[in-house]
């Protein structure tokens, strides 16, 4: 029930967060095709009828729309948001042509097509970098503080005092890194390589997979070795090095994604960890709650994953665009138009299925059902 009365700091948490992420995102794709000649006929945040607008110099109607879930850039030459190939593209004159998207070097559409992606990157390592300086990262020395007794790391051997140097090669500079490893490992053997009174000594160690529950009401399936830290320690730092580690955290964060997403694929990791609309609505909510630095936290890993989403090369996103670049290069020339438009279709009908599926999950976490029982019974 408190999570219903909840729903407005919610909405408003998620709406304001959307539009930052999804504005970032479409100004990438604007500013790069901008600076490449292609006249940009609408910005739009949101989708569907307009609610407000404005037109630029350039003759470019930037405009917020009434159905909040996202964004485009229409650039001329586009059929419409999804930027497919209008009609009359071989009819246009010398003067449309420079200006069109379509007839742009392949090089050109593609930079112009990741720059959506790459956006929303580098607004993460901004915002991380931001917090690096400001609130300091956190950067706890990997020294083994406490071991549970019965646990994985206890029945590796593991003791207080022990300081992980290297796990399956890796090496290792701080705790937080020992806990993104193990998380995504879930019975999974690990070697690892611990410093005890002055020498190297291995413990094969394989995490358990245990069931956790977040803030949030959900619940997520990681690994657990069973060890706690010393203490927490965080690290300000000055600018070059907080970009530099911005940008490692956020290689971190995105290859930590990619392997939880092809644990989903494989079985290892359950689907039922995939969140929808509805779950990072309510995650914006909690973050928002946890401060400013909380909330700017969790907008860099959403700006991540958005990029990610975009990257994966399906039909209608961005990925799917650059995958159809890629052919074109191989072949000399664009796929037909038969098979781009096929290719669309099962691209938005892949994009319907994961946000049916995705917002099913969110009903179920979020106890939807049980709570509509409960009126009825």
């Amino acid at each position: 029930m408190e999570t219903f009365l909840q729903i407005p700091h919610y909405g408003l948490s998620f709406l304001v967060l959307l539009t930052v992420l999804v504005f970032v995102h479409e100004l990438g794709h604007y500013w790069v095709a901008r600076r490449n000649g292609v006249r940009v006929e609408v910005f739009s945040i949101g989708f569907g009828p307009e609610l407000f607008g404005w037109n630029d110099r350039a003759g470019t109607r930037w405009k917020v729309s009434a159905l909040p879930l996202g964004g485009y850039v229409k650039m001329f030459g586009d059929a419409g948001a999804a930027s497919t190939p209008g009609e009359g593209l071989d009819r246009m004159t010398t003067e449309e042509r420079a200006v069109s998207f379509h007839h742009k070097r392949l090089g050109q559409r593609a930079a112009i097509v990741a720059a959506g992606p790459i956006a929303n990157f580098l607004f993460a390592i901004l915002v991380l970098a931001g917090l690096f300086m400001t609130q300091g990262q956190p950067f706890t020395p990997p020294e083994v503080g406490t071991v549970r007794p019965g646990s994985a790391a206890d029945a590796a051997g593991f003791r207080p005092g022990d300081r992980i140097v290297e796990i399956d090669g890796r090496r290792i500079d701080r705790f937080e890194d020992v806990q993104q490893i193990v998380r995504l490992n879930q019975g999974t053997p690990l070697a690892t390589v611990v410093l005890r009174e002055g020498r190297n000594v291995s413990l094969p160690v394989t995490p358990q997979v245990v069931e956790v529950h977040d803030r949030m009401g959900g619940t997520q399936r990681v690994g657990q070795l069973g060890i706690g830290r010393s203490g927490v320690e965080f690290v300000r730092h000055g600018p070059l090095t907080a970009l530099a580690a911005g940008f490692e955290e956020t290689a971190t964060l995105t290859t930590g994604t990619l392997a939880a997403v092809w644990q989903m694929i494989t079985g290892a990791r359950t689907t039922e960890e995939l969140g929808g609309p509805l779950r990072i609505a309510q995650m914006s909510g909690e973050a928002s709650r946890a401060g400013v630095a909380g909330f700017l936290w969790f907008a860099a890993i959403l700006s991540i994953n958005l990029g990610l989403i975009n990257l994966f090369p399906i039909p209608m996103l961005d990925g799917g665009h650059l995958l159809f670049y890629a052919a074109e290069a191989v072949r000399g020339r664009p796929l037909g138009e038969r098979a781009q438009e096929y290719g669309f279709r099962i691209g938005l009908a892949l994009v319907l299925t994961l946000m049916l599926f995705a917002t099913w999950n969110d009903l179920v976490q979020l106890r939807v059902f049980s709570f509509l029982r409960g009126l009825v019974t």
